[in-house]
């Protein structure tokens, strides 16, 4: 007998290109980068030095990139998929990123949540394509922008 998807892929299918929403805005603070370089063993001047940064290429320390896309986890939880039903959510990879625009340290960043396309998955799961857009405050362009795969099982 053939698997019956349930509604909620329905529900999510609808949504495609739609805007989730936006979060609050997150202050990134020095303290967090240098818990990221400890964490991740990446200690560049450019992230850790603020005497040093401030006479480098950006006028202080900077976030690492991968300290700004990491922050999808928890600001992308203030802009959960709006159905329910949801008993797991996993991530499942990354299609496209781009580092866009430095983060400097004592801005503040937010994210813009689009659902750009949903599948059904081989496993039984809804795949989730979402766009994420990483603000910082009173920049023109984003600091971030990236094609996240989510699978979601109901």
């Amino acid at each position: 007998e053939p698997y019956t998807w349930p509604m909620s892929f329905e529900a999510l299918k609808a949504l495609e290109g739609t805007e989730v929403g936006v979060t609050d805005w997150m202050e990134i603070t020095q303290e967090r980068v240098n818990q990221f370089a400890d964490a991740t063993d990446d200690h560049q001047w450019i992230h850790v030095d603020p005497e040093k940064a401030a006479a480098g290429p950006f006028g202080g320390p900077i976030a690492h990139g991968f300290l700004t896309l990491s922050l999808v986890v928890p600001l992308g939880a203030q802009v959960e998929l709006p159905v329910e039903g949801v008993k797991m959510a996993l991530n499942y990879g990354l299609d496209r990123v781009r580092f866009t625009n430095p983060v400097p340290v004592g801005s503040r960043i937010r994210l813009r949540r689009t659902i750009m396309e949903v599948t059904r998955a081989k496993d039984g799961g809804v795949q989730v394509k979402n766009g994420m857009t990483i603000e910082v405050e009173g920049a023109e362009r984003p600091a971030a922008v990236a094609e996240t795969l989510a699978r979601v099982y109901f």
